[in-house]
């Protein structure tokens, strides 16, 4: 697996190295040995998946402490632009986001730290989305910021008109706006 640094401290892509013959294909999707050599330390403990169609943004969301999670996902059907967003405060790339296609042609894979908010943007009829969670989902500690956030200048690629949003995403504040972010001084790792 070849595990490719970003423009943001701790965000990674991650590339399988895939094996391919006239049956198909096979990849190794996840090393704990790899991942703890190469990325962090870390132990998953809660596996998600969502399946949304061609138009849908969710995000740009977060975990509070105590509950705050590092995230590593991938598209297994269709394909998305994953989105993670440093809101750390203090951080040098404060603010600056990174995003990346994750499909299920590429196979790639994005680590999102602690310290992130993380977002995607659905570029294909229907895609199917998994998500690897560090620490358990917790309602009371849900953060957001806005997806279409001026400041941060995300080009989700997709006309806005054609965007589909829940109910609760249309209504995030900006990162200016925001009344809680992460502080980049702070161990998210204890």
């Amino acid at each position: 697996m070849q595990v490719i640094p970003t423009g943001l401290e701790g965000v990674f892509i991650l590339e399988p190295k895939i094996f391919t013959d006239s049956r198909g294909y096979f990849f190794e999707s996840f090393s704990e040995r790899i991942f703890c050599e190469k990325v962090r330390k870390i132990s998953f403990v809660q596996d998600n998946e969502s399946k949304s169609s061609f138009g849908v943004v969710r995000g740009l969301h977060f975990q509070k402490p105590p509950f705050t999670q590092s995230k590593l996902v991938r598209c297994i059907r269709g394909c998305v632009l994953d989105v993670a967003v440093d809101i750390r405060k203090g951080s040098p790339t404060f603010g600056r986001h990174i995003a990346v296609e994750l499909s299920e042609e590429n196979h790639r894979q994005l680590f999102i730290p602690r310290g992130f908010a993380h977002g995607f943007s659905v570029l294909t009829p229907e895609v199917v989305f998994q998500y690897k969670c560090d620490n358990y989902y917790a309602p009371q500690s849900e953060g957001a910021i806005a997806w279409n956030d001026p400041a941060l200048g995300i080009d989700w690629k997709i006309d806005p008109s054609a965007i589909i949003l829940s109910e609760k995403d249309k209504h995030h504040p900006t990162l200016a706006e925001a009344d809680w972010l992460f502080d980049y001084e702070e161990n998210l790792y204890p």
